[in-house]
């Protein structure tokens, strides 16, 4: 099944080994799910964790080396359709455009209030931690 991951689980990742968000990136590769990226989110991640404050003291290599690890476990999605505004924060709105396009039913997120209206596609927002306990339940 396809994912798609708001920048934010990966901050949350980088900054503690113990959470929720580091235990399902550390799943990856996985045959449960997929994350599905386009090139906006792929640049936004990118940009956002090689900002000094989310590099925590790291080289930016570690970083760009863990970018490159996730697209390769990732499925690349060309969004050829846009529909906006669709969500309370706009800068959501391609998160939403890739889950459809994809055809993810959720979106793994920390900021569920901003994915209010998503189910209207078909898609769920959910926290790291009741994502990961779905795929336990799928196991």
């Amino acid at each position: 099944m396809r994912v798609v991951l708001d920048t934010n689980v990966l901050v949350a990742a980088s900054r503690s080994r113990n959470g929720a968000s580091h235990a399902l990136l550390s799943q990856l590769p996985d045959e449960r799910f997929t994350p599905a990226v386009s090139v906006p989110l792929f640049l936004e991640y990118r940009a956002v964790l090689l900002r000094p404050e989310n590099l925590l003291g790291r080289p930016p290599a570690q970083a760009e080396g863990f970018l490159d690890f996730l697209l390769s476990a990732s499925h690349l999605q060309e969004i050829f359709f846009t529909w906006r505004p669709m969500l309370p924060d706009p800068s959501d709105d391609m998160l939403l455009e890739l889950a459809v396009a994809a055809g993810a039913k959720t979106i793994v997120t920390h900021n569920l209030r901003d994915f209010r209206g998503a189910e209207k596609w078909g898609v769920a927002a959910l926290p790291p931690s009741d994502f990961l306990k779905q795929l336990a339940q799928s196991s």
